[in-house]
């Protein structure tokens, strides 16, 4: 049965916390083992009929017990089955020995397989509580099998890869299929991680969902729209485009108005009630040629800039698609201190050299900032968080809104969106045809958009990413950053 935890996202540590409250509240924790094992010899069996024998690698835990009761399942079932271990089976512990016994399936040691046509190979060595590079003996048969090109179903995570961070160590199984239980851990979702994972099953083998949830801090979860919308501002009966926001798009020069444009309209069609592009008096007659529903303003210095601001209707501002790095933009970002501004691209980079000077002018009263930076950006902001190898992309993201007192979008296949108090959200359903210029602007529009109507800024951020996604799967392979813009809707 699949889970109805499925949701969850627990660290490696937290789900082992969870299999200890479960065995201390007298669950039988050698039948969770039972039903894990017969869950991966169900998957195998359903998705892989064909096989004209199942593989199964066994390691010196707990994930090579499953793949003892998995491989018994198998036999059981008719199946022809061949078992490998890793190590002496003879000195298993625990549930692990109980499996290894009641398997009674003559198993050879792991360098002795060699890979045949129609296997199917079911990896049951490591699972998610891996934390050091696979020995060499694992790595080479990982290497033989993956030449091979034989399916792997994965138990609990293909072995390899670190289910807190979802990066390999050293070198890590392509499953086809992967047969986790009772919730999901970060690797699945972080890449390399979610791609490595193939098809994911997330199965309730008993733990009482009472366990699990006192074990799941909440704090980090996948981006969906359960964790946003409630947050989101509705909209009522008697609103009007006043109530619904101005948000405010800088523009660059007569030759960078573009990317501006495109922000502008996805925060239209997000639903801010007035849109003005800022825009420098050089730029005016390019950007006026191609606007209609979106105003425009000459702003071409700082002192205009805080002339304007008077008026206090100009709550939100997205700037850095296509304004340029420098001393203007950080002389504008200043200005804007006391609003709320998505800052990108140009907008991030102009504060590599002094990055703590952004954070101060926004460190004071509830989040106002959101930072949307690619890896590269990210490091010229928070250089020596970025360095650190010892830290997950989630928990690199979360130091970094802890710094800069802001939402952060660490961007990429698996984008993370952080808070200062610590919550975390990854991001699963983007399409890899997002990947094309101009996809950024529209995603700070989003975002921006969001944000003039009142959502707070986490909230803008992760719901920004998740319509930016849905935006992109309605766009279809071969899109253009125009063609996203098209199909941006708010939620």
């Amino acid at each position: 049965m699949m889970s109805p935890l499925a949701d969850l996202l627990l660290s490696p540590d937290d789900m082992a916390a969870v299999d200890r409250a479960a065995a201390a509240s007298g669950i039988d924790s050698y039948g969770l083992m039972e039903k894990a094992g017969q869950a991966v010899a169900a998957s195998a069996l359903r998705h892989f009929p064909e096989a004209l024998r199942f593989v199964v690698l066994c390691g010196p835990g707990n994930n090579g017990g499953d793949g003892y009761v998995a491989a018994r399942a198998l036999q059981q079932s008719g199946a022809e089955v061949r078992l490998f271990h890793l190590g002496d089976p003879k000195t298993l512990k625990g549930d692990a020995a109980r499996a290894f016994e009641d398997c009674q399936i003559l198993g050879e040691a792991l360098a002795h397989y060699s890979p045949q046509p129609g296997d199917i190979v079911i990896d049951a060595i490591f699972g998610a509580g891996l934390s050091r590079p696979v020995p060499d003996e694992v790595e080479t048969i990982i290497a033989a099998i993956t030449k091979a090109g034989l399916p792997v179903i994965a138990v609990d995570l293909p072995s390899g890869l670190d289910g807190r961070s979802g990066q390999v160590l050293g070198a890590a199984f392509r499953a086809a299929r992967t047969v986790t239980f009772m919730t999901r851990k970060p690797g699945h979702l972080l890449m390399p991680g979610r791609d490595l994972c193939g098809m994911l099953e997330v199965f309730d083998i008993g733990i009482p969902a009472r366990i699990v949830r006192a074990h799941a801090n909440g704090m980090v979860a996948e981006n969906t729209p359960a964790q946003w919308q409630a947050d989101l501002p509705a909209t009522a009966t008697d609103t009007h485009k006043y109530k619904r926001g101005h948000l405010v798009v800088f523009s660059g020069g007569a030759t960078a108005t573009g990317a501006a444009r495109m922000s502008a309209m996805a925060g239209l069609k997000t639903g801010a009630g007035l849109v003005t592009i800022a825009s420098p008096e050089q730029a005016l007659a390019v950007n006026a040629g191609m606007l209609t529903a979106i105003m425009l303003r000459a702003v071409d210095d700082e002192a205009v800039l805080r002339a304007w601001l008077a008026d206090q209707r100009l709550s939100t501002f997205v700037l850095g698609p296509g304004f340029g790095a420098g001393e203007k933009a950080r002389q504008f970002v200043l200005a804007l201190s006391g609003r709320h501004l998505v800052l990108d691209a140009d907008g991030i980079t102009s504060f590599r050299d002094e990055p703590q000077r952004l954070f101060d002018a926004f460190a004071d009263g509830p989040t106002r900032l959101v930072l949307t930076p690619h890896e590269g950006e990210f490091a010229r902001l928070f250089p020596d968080i970025a360095a650190d190898n010892a830290l997950s992309k989630v928990e690199k993201a979360r130091a970094a809104a802890a710094r800069a007192h802001a939402a952060i979008i660490y961007k990429g296949a698996d984008s993370v969106i952080a808070a200062p108090d610590g919550r975390a959200l990854i991001n699963a359903n983007a399409p890899s045809w997002l990947a094309t210029a101009g996809s950024g602007d529209v995603l700070a529009g989003i975002i921006g958009g969001l944000l003039a109507q009142g959502a707070p800024a986490f909230e803008a951020a992760a719901a920004g990413v998740w319509l930016h996604g849905a935006a992109g799967q309605r766009a279809g392979k071969g899109l253009t950053a125009e063609d996203l813009v098209a199909h941006v809707t708010p939620f």
